[in-house]
């Protein structure tokens, strides 16, 4: 059983920017693929960012490329969403999820189906 805690979520403007942070309760941490799910108010949750577990591979969604970044510390067993440049639509509960199962090495998680546990989310709120 993995737990995973979320904390950086937050309010800002259009254009802030702002820093998530997901601790794995876990000494496996460096074993698995990580990742950042989103769910926007009255969407359906989408896959944000995939990292593989030794952050060899990186997946992005379109929506978020070139402003977000994903990094991860394995001797802190935590996961980073770097959000810059934010807009009203990145507004959302965002998820830290783990890949336990996930058998893609190489190749970063891109479906939600790709992750097994998830945290228990933070609000990220973005105003124009």
């Amino acid at each position: 059983q993995v737990q995973l805690v979320e904390s950086g979520g937050g309010s800002v403007q259009d254009g802030g920017s702002l820093r998530l942070a997901c601790t794995a309760s876990d000494g496996t941490f460096s074993d698995y693929a990580m990742g950042w799910l989103r769910q926007a108010p009255g969407k359906d949750r989408e896959v944000v960012t995939g990292i593989t577990k030794n952050g060899g591979d990186i997946y992005y969604a379109d929506s978020v490329k070139g402003r977000f970044t994903v990094s991860r510390d394995n001797a802190q067993n935590t996961v980073y969403l770097q959000m810059n440049t934010l807009k009203p639509e990145d507004t959302g509960v965002y998820y830290c999820a783990a890949a336990t199962t996930y058998r893609g090495t190489y190749i970063a998680p891109t479906q939600e189906y790709d992750f097994d546990y998830r945290g228990q989310g933070t609000q990220v709120t973005v105003s124009s």
